[in-house]
Parts: structure tokens; C-alpha cells; sequence
């Protein structure tokens, strides 16, 4: 797999892990390429660890990702590791991905791409995590992946959705958190 500035990234062997594809890769870049730099990233259930390795690229400050797979994570590391620069954080966290998010104590995002498998049940139960637990920045967006024809809901606590794209058989819906008004002072 090739990534911007034609590095390369391992993959993890099999078909257990499907990796983002290359025009959804780009698409989530060319909408976000003026807000990497610098931003603390969050992947979820990150498979080959392509999408963070993308964000290491355009020089985000912090990568994590959370992913279940032992063997996938061996390989994410690797990959970040090699792509990242020494001002770079990385972090990997082997875990379900709910409990991978309560481990990340009081950390924001400004960036968190979710990628799930399609068919699972991780939707729901992750976006309600992500708002309980605050792990959104103020201003951050959050992209979640999924197959066109789920529908995800328009909120799910202080996660509102913005929109949804299109790219073949794939979606993507953009939620931010909806802060409350700012109040008159007396």
C-alpha cells in the first residue's frame, strides 16, 4: 500500500483486516489537508494502521490507534515507527476498541477516523463512548466509515452529524460535537 509521498506500508496478512482504499484514503485527506498539521489523531479499530500512518505524513503531533488484533498491531507499530519523525508521538493500544477509549484517560482528538467491520455491532456503542467520554475536541470532526447502506444516526449524545459522502459502496459521516450556546452575562 502507498501513501502520500510514495511510502509504503506493511499490511496484515489474510483477510482479516480490510484497509481504507486508496480513494477514500484521499478523499478524507483532501477534505481535511489544511487541518493535519500539528493535530492530535485518533484511529480506530486501525487495522493496517494506514489512515494514522496518512496523518504522520501531513506531520500530525500525536497518532494513536486502537486496534483488537495482536497481530495487527505488531504491524501498525512497525509502519508508524518508521514513519514517524522524532517531534512525532505515537502510541498503539491493543484492546477492544470501547475499552481502548477509556484508556486514553482525558485525551482529545482533533481528528478520530473509525473504521470498523462493516457488519459489526461497534457503531452505536463506539460514537456513544466517544461523546460520553469527551475524547472529540471542541473543534474536531470525526469520520466514521461504514457501508452506503447503513444509516447512522443524526446524533448520538454531544455528537452531531455534519454530513455524509459517498464513494462506491462506501460512506463516510462526519460528525462534530454540538456545544452548548454560550450563555448572556448578567
Amino acid at each position: 500500500m502507498r501513501l502520500r509521498g510514495k511510502q509504503h506500508i506493511q499490511s496484515v496478512p489474510g483477510l482479516s483486516t480490510r484497509p481504507t482504499s486508496a480513494r477514500v484514503r484521499e478523499a478524507i485527506f483532501n477534505i481535511w489537508q489544511f487541518e493535519i498539521a500539528g493535530c492530535r489523531w485518533l484511529d480506530l479499530c486501525a487495522g493496517t494502521g494506514a489512515m494514522g500512518a496518512e496523518a504522520l505524513c501531513r506531520n500530525a503531533s500525536v497518532v494513536v490507534g486502537i486496534e483488537q488484533s495482536k497481530q495487527a498491531c505488531t504491524v501498525v507499530r512497525q509502519n508508524w515507527e518508521r514513519m514517524a519523525q522524532p517531534h512525532q508521538q505515537i502510541r498503539v493500544i491493543q484492546a477492544d476498541v470501547r475499552r481502548g477509549l477509556d484508556l486514553l484517560a482525558d485525551q482529545q482528538f482533533e481528528r478520530i477516523y473509525f473504521d470498523p467491520p462493516y457488519a459489526s455491532d461497534l457503531y452505536l456503542p463506539t460514537l456513544e463512548v466517544i461523546a460520553q467520554r469527551n475524547r472529540l475536541a471542541d473543534t474536531g470532526i470525526l469520520a466514521v466509515e461504514h457501508d452506503r447502506s447503513r444509516i447512522l444516526p443524526q446524533q448520538v449524545g454531544s455528537l452531531q452529524q455534519l454530513q455524509v459522502r459517498h464513494y462506491g459502496k462506501t460512506a463516510i459521516t462526519f460528525y462534530q460535537r454540538e456545544l452548548a450556546p454560550a450563555k448572556d452575562i448578567p
